[in-house]
């Protein structure tokens, strides 16, 4: 990442819609994975996505868990690059396998540094919320992402199998 693309992270307003819309259209095309979209996957509309809380809720029941999204955005141009969100705390589901953040970098941004500036920017929010310790999880194939963690100070704890998919293959 070239220094002049400094990322700062936002919540979500209007001023995004589009770009957010048009991620989602992206990576639905391209059969990706929504981590850390807070169910963008599952939204039509920019206010329904927004409505977050009160949706997911709906949603996983007494499985819900809280969470605060933000839009990474890069400060030279405005752009969307990706989308963070932290877990408030860790349902069972969590502290197997999501953990207390998740991140979506969009494709176009890829292997431009900008999942390690993201995690860093957020760790850095956590540790205003006075957040001693955060879970991060990623799959093991999934190597971009081990190295993210690990850049921003991550500790492998554990290996779990995925239990949730195995029953779904």
């Amino acid at each position: 990442m070239n220094a002049n693309e400094n990322l700062k992270l936002v919540l979500p307003t209007k001023e995004y819609e589009e770009q957010v819309m048009e991620c989602r259209k992206t990576f639905l095309e391209n059969n990706e994975t929504f981590d850390g979209c807070a169910g963008l996957e599952d939204v039509k509309t920019y206010e329904e996505w927004k409505n977050f809380d009160s949706r997911l809720a709906k949603k996983y029941g007494n499985n819900f868990v809280p969470s605060t999204v933000y839009l990474a955005i890069r400060v030279a141009d405005n752009k969307l690059v990706g989308i963070i969100d932290f877990r408030h705390y860790l349902s069972d589901f969590l502290l197997n396998y999501g953990g207390n953040i998740g991140y979506s970098v969009l494709i176009s941004e890829r292997k431009k540094g900008y999942a390690k500036e993201m995690l860093k920017l957020m760790l850095e929010k956590c540790k205003e919320m006075n957040e001693e310790k955060v879970l991060l999880t990623c799959d093991k194939e999934n190597i971009a992402s081990a190295k993210t963690i690990i850049a921003n100070g991550g500790i492998l704890e554990n290996q779990v199998t995925d239990k949730v998919n195995l029953v779904l293959e």
